[in-house]
């Protein structure tokens, strides 16, 4: 069966390829004219919110930048917007419709602090209303479930923490990501066969640490839209102050753990969680770990370890549409869900 959201994974190295092309020299430009700023704050909703904590790892762990997650009830419902003095106030939105988003970015500008809007649509409230827009030049998101919004916003926000720091080599870094992607790509067409086994599985836990952990909360996000299966994800260090108690003979966990200062972390979880009898989905580009799933999400391609988040979720992607699929539904009308949310 052909879909949207195949065809829209399928796209995903030429839509980061394009981003980087046209966006990386006006973003350095863009963040050598900001104002001093001491921390960040992004207001965003849903598969936004996601790509806004990898900010938390990739703005912090690059460039030293603190990112705070705004609150957005506290300026529509409750109309207590808190100081942002020193703040970069950021939007992510793949529309730009959401007015909540649209009041976080409106309040940092009245407030005199500079703004940017990370969107798929120059055009909308969000764009309008921010300093600087970063657009993600994805082309349209037919499907409903995001993914190739999702992988490039990761990928503006790493061209964002690139450009803080100021080092050529994060750039050339980039520069390498779309043909990873296709690597993985490449390597996870053997995945459609395996989600058979998953037809009737009710609920998983997805796991992550540090920069993959934003990735772990994404692909729970797909497992739920799509195939409505009660995916929770976790930190690994969270895991284990309390949820790993649910984990028993059969429990399928989903473990996102590229190579990287994360992974020894990651496997001994993984060794813990195989002893414990749990069905081990892994998606690593180390055979190690591999080497102890049931089922191996293949992660073809070794990236340094900021960026892997963003091929990270390639192949969980891949599951959850073909697991969709051998469930009989339909990957682009998930029930109860439209393209564009607006909440207050």
């Amino acid at each position: 069966m052909t879909s949207l959201l195949a065809e829209e994974i399928a796209s995903q190295p030429e839509a980061i390829s394009r981003l980087i092309d046209r966006e990386a020299e006006r973003v350095q430009a863009l963040v050598a004219a900001l104002p001093p700023v001491d921390f960040a704050v992004i207001a965003a909703r849903g598969t936004s919110d996601h790509a806004a904590i990898y900010a938390q790892y990739a703005w912090g762990g690059i460039a030293g930048l603190p990112v705070a997650l705004a609150t957005p009830s506290l300026h529509t419902l409750y109309r207590t917007p808190p100081r942002m003095r020193g703040a970069l106030v950021v939007g992510i939105s793949q529309s730009g419709e959401s007015p909540d988003i649209v009041g976080v970015v409106e309040e940092g500008r009245r407030q005199g602090r500079p703004t940017i809007a990370i969107t798929n649509n120059e055009q909308s409230p969000l764009a309008r209303v921010a300093d600087h827009v970063i657009p993600l030049h994805a082309g349209p998101e037919r499907s409903v479930a995001a993914t190739k919004t999702y992988t490039t916003q990761l990928t503006a926000i790493a061209l964002l923490a690139a450009a803080f720091v100021g080092r050529q080599e994060r750039i050339d870094e980039l520069r390498r990501l779309p043909d990873r992607v296709s690597a993985t790509l490449d390597a996870a067409t053997t995945l459609a066969p395996r989600a058979e086994r998953y037809r009737f599985m009710e609920q998983c836990v997805v796991l992550g640490r540090g920069f993959t952990y934003p990735s772990a909360l994404e692909l729970a996000l797909k497992l739920k839209e799509l195939t409505y299966v009660q995916a929770q994800a976790y930190s690994s260090a969270d895991f284990r102050h309390g949820p790993i108690a649910t984990i028993g003979a059969g429990s399928p966990v989903v473990l996102l753990m590229p190579r990287g200062e994360a992974f020894a972390d990651m496997l001994e979880l993984a060794h813990e969680l195989r002893a414990r009898g749990a069905e081990l989905l892994i998606a690593s580009d180390d055979p190690t770990a591999t080497a102890l799933a049931t089922t191996a999400l293949p992660l073809a391609a070794t990236l340094p370890e900021w960026l892997s988040p963003i091929t990270a979720i390639v192949p969980g992607q891949l599951f959850a549409l073909h697991l969709t699929l051998v469930r009989g539904l339909d990957p682009d009308r998930p029930r109860g869900l439209q393209k564009v949310t607006r909440t207050l």
